[in-house]
């Protein structure tokens, strides 16, 4: 089977190899996947990067350990383990691959081969209204916008929720979950995305290379912030006095060694000391969870935005694209 691997870190161009490799076995409790698409998130990049240098304290030092790269999945099942209940041989399912798992080996491969085994709790059936594509760009991003919302955000109806990076993977599902919970959405992004955020759902928008969305001038009862490329106090002056802050991470490129941890950090420490609520969120896989954003894309609440897609043989050129900031919404790979 082909598969994108590589066994150095650096740049996409110089490191990822398309490859025939043997198809992987599959243990009691997975399944084996056939991968009809994936989509790429910041995460495959820092991955792939060693950027920032703490990866490779999980990765490997001088080289990775696995040689798979991609989280993202939608596929059809092509065979099950003796302990799976949820699923049989021909569902059609989107998720993600189990990553990094304390006390079990790295898994070789990821989403971006055609073949790849996950556990069952991993990933979910996949929207019947979705195409494949569609639904390989909803895990990583979805998750993080829903579990931003509504378990730290607690976000109500009739709340006012203000998202900063409204245009890129998570902020574009971010304005739709949100509205879906029945908030009003200000979206913040560049000039050249406010017709596409208006199209998804955006109540108001604000276009930052004019306007300040932390002037002060609008307060807001919740700030999904993907970017963190403002100040926690800047942030601040745009909430009302018991708003919430929520720091996601997902979109964030941050410093050489550590990354995005000190967005994710500074509100946690400063939390205690304000008014305001200041959380960050560490996104996590589970099924239940993919369940919802599986019931809200079939409502038709949630429509993913896809930027571009690439086929397995061009990743590299994806990953370069995904590198310049400029994809609106998700970059998707059809195997």
């Amino acid at each position: 089977m082909r598969a994108v691997v590589f066994a150095r870190y650096g740049p996409a161009d110089e490191v990822l190899h398309l490859s025939e490799i043997e198809q992987p076995g599959f243990g009691p409790d997975e399944l084996l996947i056939r991968v009809q698409a994936a989509s790429v998130n910041l995460y495959d990049w820092h991955t792939m990067r060693a950027d920032p240098r703490s990866v490779r304290l999980v990765r490997g030092l001088r080289k990775p350990r696995a040689k798979g790269l991609g989280a993202d999945l939608a596929g059809q099942v092509e065979a099950v383990g003796g302990k799976v209940t949820r699923f049989q041989a021909g569902d059609e399912v989107f998720g993600q691959v189990d990553g990094e798992v304390p006390g079990k080996p790295f898994l070789e491969l990821g989403s971006f081969a055609e073949y790849v085994c996950v556990s069952q709790d991993s990933v979910a059936l996949k929207p019947v209204n979705l195409t494949f594509e569609e639904a390989a760009a909803v895990p990583m991003a979805g998750l993080a916008a829903l579990q931003g919302l509504r378990d730290v955000g607690r976000v109500e109806a009739g709340q006012s929720v203000l998202i900063n990076g409204a245009a890129g993977g998570v902020g574009t599902f971010g304005i739709q979950i949100a509205r879906s919970l029945g908030a009003e959405v200000t979206a913040v992004c560049g000039g050249e995305s406010v017709d596409l955020v208006r199209s998804i759902g955006a109540d108001h928008t604000i276009d930052e290379t004019v306007e300040d969305f932390a002037s002060g001038r609008r307060r807001h009862d919740l700030l999904l912030d993907t970017r963190g490329n403002r100040s926690i106090s800047a942030c601040r002056r745009a909430l009302t006095a018991d708003g919430t802050y929520v720091a996601v991470g997902c979109d964030v490129v941050g410093g050489r060694w550590v990354g995005a941890l000190p967005h994710l950090l500074r509100p946690l420490v400063l939390s205690p000391f304000v008014s305001q609520k200041m959380a960050s969120l560490f996104a996590k896989r589970n099924h239940e969870d993919l369940c919802v954003l599986k019931e809200l894309a079939e409502d038709g609440d949630v429509v993913p935005v896809i930027d571009r897609t690439y086929p397995l043989s061009e990743v590299s050129l994806a990953m370069q694209y995904l590198q310049t900031g400029e994809a609106q919404g998700k970059i998707v790979i059809t195997v």
